[in-house]
């Protein structure tokens, strides 16, 4: 009989949660405290209390680091609700993306972030596959849901309603400044259920 011998895990090699939120977290208040520029991978690392080799084992960068973030505070804040009523479910995923939206270290990351893609094509695709399209497909749940029931308004599609949505966000964001408030969601609300909400 051959004796196996259990392989212990190499220390450090595995991702520990505890370390990874240590991290993110560390990014984001760096983020909101000194801004996108002088964000660096040694200073996430001296908050976080892990190693730089740890965090460039887990990402190539600041930027992948700083997404990893967003997309987590938008899995944990922004819900993707059913409760029946394709206005409620709406005005629900609208209200709390606006709300993370308005905090400015969300606001400052997110520009920073669309930025980066716009100049490094390979982070480009990492965005658009770990946060822009993980976001669209949130919102798509809801408003397929909707078409289904009939609760879309008639010859409007599932897409171009993501689209609405997602295109006043960024135009805000990148391009006027202007507030994400309980109005903007009211007047989507308008245009992207049967009734008008």
């Amino acid at each position: 009989m051959t004796e196996q011998r259990a392989e212990s895990p190499r220390p450090g090699r595995r991702r520990s949660e505890e370390s990874r939120l240590a991290i993110l977290t560390a990014a984001f208040q760096l983020l909101g405290e000194v801004g996108y520029a002088a964000l660096t991978i040694e200073g996430i690392a001296t908050r976080s209390g892990t190693g730089k080799q740890t965090i460039y084992r887990w990402w190539p960068g600041k930027a992948d680091v700083l997404l990893d973030a967003l997309a987590t505070k938008a899995d944990l804040y922004v819900p993707v609700p059913d409760t029946g009523s394709h206005p409620a479910d709406l005005r629900a995923f609208l209200r709390a993306s606006m709300a993370l939206g308005r905090r400015p270290e969300v606001a400052a990351g997110l520009r920073a972030l669309m930025a980066e893609a716009q100049v490094d094509p390979a982070f480009g695709e990492r965005f658009r596959a770990s946060f822009l399209q993980p976001r669209r497909e949130a919102l798509g749940t809801l408003l397929d849901r909707a078409r289904l029931r009939g609760e879309l308004p008639p010859g409007l599609s599932v897409g171009t309603a993501i689209d609405l949505v997602f295109g006043v966000v960024w135009y805000r964001l990148l391009a006027t400044g202007q507030e994400f408030d309980d109005r903007l969601v009211e007047e989507l609300l308008g245009v992207l259920t049967r009734d008008g909400a």
